[in-house]
């Protein structure tokens, strides 16, 4: 199983591993890994991996293996490809995953200013949107919860890690506000994102920053109707 180091500590940007395997498609699997594996509407991270001998593998993407078990990183373009038992240094493009820890936590927040159930999600680099099972009546314009979202932001509130067991999570539904995506179940237990004391508090295994502070001023760019209760709101930095 390759180790997470993103799940303990989101700011590391790079680290030396053991290469375990090389998958026939030519994906990269290392026993412990800085590169976020793509799921709950967060991209795979990319950057590059760097040889003993000086030579870079870029890396485009990272994605878990069939099992969830391995993460695999996904090489750009087809070149040298590193062998097994191999020590390498992995290092993220870190402004492009910074800016999904911004966007992300910015989610989580926009999440708790409209409590409805989310359909769905995306992340990118400088923009993000949630879907949300909402009716008309229910519904504030741009401009409301783009304010109501910069005064959470400018308060500085904590972000922080709780675990929970796969029961406390049952005997808790409301904590899960997705309705697609549920939290995996099996391991034993499962991460709680945590803002401010009361802010926010749900289960998520993506990454995120150490304060809201850092999300910087954000806009609701657009809010699109996709069904009949379905609302798309998009936000982007200002």
């Amino acid at each position: 199983m390759s180790e997470a180091l993103f799940r303990d500590d989101a700011y590391l940007r790079d680290c030396t591993a053991t290469v375990v395997s090389v998958n026939e498609r030519g994906g990269i699997v290392l026993d412990r890994t800085v590169f976020y594996a793509a799921g709950g509407g967060q991209p795979g991270d990319s950057g590059v991996i760097e040889l003993a001998d000086g030579q870079t593998i870029p890396i485009a993407t990272t994605v878990y293996g069939g099992d969830r078990a391995d993460i695999v990183h996904v090489p750009g373009e087809a070149g040298a490809l590193p062998a097994g038992g191999a020590t390498v240094r992995c290092a993220l493009d870190w402004p492009r995953r910074y800016g999904h820890m911004r966007i992300h936590t910015a989610l989580h927040l926009l999440s708790a200013i409209l409590p409805y159930p989310v359909t769905g999600g995306q992340i990118g680099a400088d923009t993000g949107r949630l879907d949300f099972d909402i009716p008309d009546a229910g519904m504030a314009d741009r401009e409301e919860i783009s304010e109501r979202l910069n005064a959470l932001i400018a308060a500085g509130h904590p972000v922080a890690f709780e675990w929970i067991s796969d029961a406390e999570l049952a005997a808790k539904p409301d904590l899960v506000k997705t309705m697609a995506v549920k939290p995996p179940m099996g391991a034993g237990r499962i991460r709680l994102v945590r803002i401010g004391t009361e802010v926010d508090l749900q289960p998520c295994g993506g990454t995120h920053v150490r304060s809201t502070a850092e999300i910087g001023p954000v806009a609701v760019t657009k809010i699109e109707k996709k069904g009949a209760k379905n609302r798309r709101v998009r936000i982007a930095f200002a």
